[in-house]
């Protein structure tokens, strides 16, 4: 049966700065996919990140790229508990990240973020459904 993968793009600055900061957020790199421009960040099975240096990225698109002062998107990663979800977010902020918000409880999920280097907003989270609101 086919399964779908999905690769994010994101442009970077500088790739190598990019690759220390997430492999110490424990990240790893399919290094078939990697060269001096571009490297494949390894999210899950199906899932992946594409970091792009931006002369790069830019040869995929002819809109301009946001700056760190502008929000493109939010990358949303789920992690299996609350002690995951602090835990990448503080490897982040020791790896040079910043947490532009304070965690949040919603009872049945729990958040927090972090900005990497290069200015991307990353919402980590758990859920537990079985204590989602019943409806």
């Amino acid at each position: 049966m086919y399964r779908p993968q999905i690769y994010v793009n994101l442009p970077v600055e500088d790739l190598d700065r990019s690759v220390r900061f997430f492999t110490a957020l424990g990240f790893r790199f399919d290094p078939r996919f990697t060269d001096e421009n571009a490297t494949a960040m390894i999210i899950g099975e199906d899932s992946f990140v594409m970091l792009l240096v931006k002369p790069f990225f830019q040869t995929f698109t002819r809109k301009p790229l946001c700056g760190p002062d502008h929000t493109g998107a939010i990358i949303a990663l789920s992690q299996p508990d609350r002690a995951a979800v602090d835990a990448i977010v503080a490897r982040a902020l020791a790896a040079g990240g910043s947490a532009p918000n304070a965690p949040v409880d919603h009872g049945f999920m729990y958040q927090h973020g972090f900005e990497d280097p290069d200015g991307h907003l990353w919402e980590v989270m758990y859920m537990d459904m079985t204590a989602f609101p019943a409806e």
